[in-house]
């Protein structure tokens, strides 16, 4: 099996970080949302990857190349971008015939039972109920669970199952054949070539889906949602010994994530902090925050803040959403 990730997407919602960084490669926990998820499918057995980049695409590979050297892996470039149906669209020259395909957002982090998800017979799509169902692509399923009709962001739902960005793929053939009619006839939808309209076309050709639910799942393309993936999965982690050295007349809440070479300072820590590597942090109080490496800040208090890297803050109290390189001076 072969699990494709597209990772082609700008990220606008995550600006201004995503100036500077791929949305995939902003750290949740200590890593990268990418990273999660190789490590996911890798401890699952998947050990060929194929990733659709495109902006800031240099950066991806250089983080796969660097921290995974051992997976086999290719690299497809969506030129344009044309949507989730057209970045698929464009792996069909390096996926064999009749091979099963995993498909993971590169933005999206998922619980789910990978071993029973994996085996499944049939297509399946990761689905979960939701709140408004508008939003999102959803599914419609029979008593049994099978998949009748998918859908990108009804108008009026008839179901609440929302698709989470996980799809197994058994014949994936014939959704290469379903996107080639749907991009021949320009069938798009806000300008894009739709991955549910693919799936759609699947089903009329007589493909039979399933409907798989997650346990948790999270789309860190916003955010507050980055923050409380990140808040989670410090949570989960096995808590390790802090060296002192890195920690001078400090208070820690757990739980927290201090990356190495990190030194803080007369702070108060946590909970739900992620600090990078070789950040300092000095007279400050911090909760509920991400900081990139090599980041210094003096005198703050941050709160539900988001900070890239190669940043430096002076002296206030706020909630802030700073891309990398920045300096501010609030005092």
């Amino acid at each position: 099996m072969i699990a494709i990730i597209p990772v082609a997407g700008a990220g606008t919602q995550l600006r201004p970080h995503t100036y500077t960084q791929p949305k995939s490669l902003i750290p949740v926990a200590g890593k990268p949302i990418l990273g999660f998820i190789i490590d996911q499918l890798v401890e699952n057995n998947i050990q060929e990857f194929v990733f659709v980049i495109g902006y800031l695409g240099e950066k991806i590979k250089e983080y796969v190349d660097d921290n995974y050297p051992t997976i086999r892996k290719k690299y497809v470039v969506q030129e344009t971008r044309e949507g989730l149906g057209h970045a698929i669209w464009l792996t069909k020259s390096v996926i064999p015939k009749n091979k099963e395909v995993l498909i993971v957002l590169g933005d999206t982090i998922i619980d789910v039972n990978w071993k029973k998800f994996i085996a499944l017979k049939t297509t399946a799509l990761g689905i979960k109920q939701v709140n408004d169902p508008r939003k999102f692509g959803v599914v419609e399923t029979d008593t049994s669970g099978t998949i009748v009709r998918v859908v990108e962001k009804p108008t009026i739902p008839k179901s609440n199952k929302a698709l989470v960005g996980l799809y197994k793929i058994k014949e994936f053939d014939i959704l290469i054949k379903s996107l080639d009619h749907i991009i021949k006839n320009n069938i798009r939808n806000k300008n894009e070539f739709y991955l549910t309209d693919g799936l759609q076309e699947m089903l009329n050709r007589g493909v039979e889906m399933t409907g798989f639910k997650v346990d948790n799942w999270f789309d860190c393309g916003q955010k507050e949602v980055l923050l409380k993936t990140n808040a989670l999965l410090l949570s989960k982690k096995k808590k390790v010994a802090i060296s002192k050295k890195k920690l001078q007349n400090c208070i820690i809440i757990e739980p927290i994530h201090i990356g190495k070479n990190a030194v803080i300072k007369n702070s108060i820590i946590g909970p739900n902090v992620t600090i990078g590597d070789d950040a300092s942090i000095y007279d400050s109080i911090i909760r509920d925050t991400i900081i990139g490496d090599y980041t210094k800040l003096n005198d703050v208090v941050l709160f539900n803040s988001l900070i890239g890297s190669d940043s430096v803050i002076w002296g206030s109290s706020q909630s802030l959403n700073i891309g990398d390189n920045t300096e501010l001076d609030l005092r």
